[in-house]
């Protein structure tokens, strides 16, 4: 594991920046990001460590849902501080243990973690925090979830955010609380307001409307 100077890590990346780029060793292969990812969403999640509870059983929740990610255009990329042959040793006992192949790589070099912000000396000094990072097709920070160590993620509410987050990107439509489960809209979507008064006169003609700001229509296929 790598000794971090907090002093010198440069700060969190924020939405709509450019993910830091990184080439390393991972448990597939060499990875070189995000040349390798070009055309594609990427979800890259960090682990405080190798052979801990909670990151193994996050692991194979992420394996199980591969197959939807993979629907979505949707790469995975797991990360943690240990080394790669550490990481080759969880994914072999994975195997043993849980009758689990990990196909997706997991990464292994130290700059990952400092450079995406996921070593947090007030949560823990030597373990990166449960990051989610999701990256759009043009290399783009679209979306970060951080949790703290001893709490797993859930990977159908990542899946959810990046049906959402394509939404958006493919259909200009934002997305109520909820979706596609909302209570009043179900799995509707919503129109951008109106910018202008002639605007807000003929949106409510044209959409399903709760009011002028608020119009909807059927989520696109």
């Amino acid at each position: 594991m790598e000794n971090f100077d907090f002093y010198d890590a440069p700060r969190i990346p924020l939405l709509g920046e450019d993910a830091p780029a990184f080439k390393c060793a991972s448990t597939t292969g060499p990875l070189d990001f995000p040349t390798d990812y070009e055309g594609k969403w990427v979800v890259l999640f960090s682990h405080p460590a190798d052979f801990t509870p909670v990151c193994t059983t996050e692991f194979i929740g992420f394996q199980e849902k591969k197959s939807e990610f993979d629907k979505r255009n949707t790469e995975l990329i797991g990360y943690s501080v240990d080394w790669i042959q550490s990481h080759i040793a969880w994914v072999r006992n994975i195997k043993e243990k849980f009758n689990v192949d990990i196909t997706f790589p997991i990464a292994a070099h130290p700059s990952i973690a400092v450079n995406y912000g996921m070593m947090q000396p007030s949560a823990d000094d030597s373990h990166t925090v449960r990051a989610v990072f999701v990256i759009n097709p043009k290399g783009k920070i679209a979306a970060i979830m951080y949790y703290p160590l001893a709490n797993g993620r859930s990977i159908d509410e990542i899946l959810r955010l990046v049906d959402s987050l394509q939404m958006t990107a493919n259909h200009g439509r934002a997305t109520p609380a909820n979706w596609p489960n909302n209570t009043i809209f179900g799995s509707d979507v919503i129109v951008p307001p109106a910018s202008t008064v002639k605007e807000a006169e003929e949106n409510p003609k044209k959409y399903e409307s709760k009011d002028w700001y608020l119009c909807t229509e059927k989520m696109p296929k």
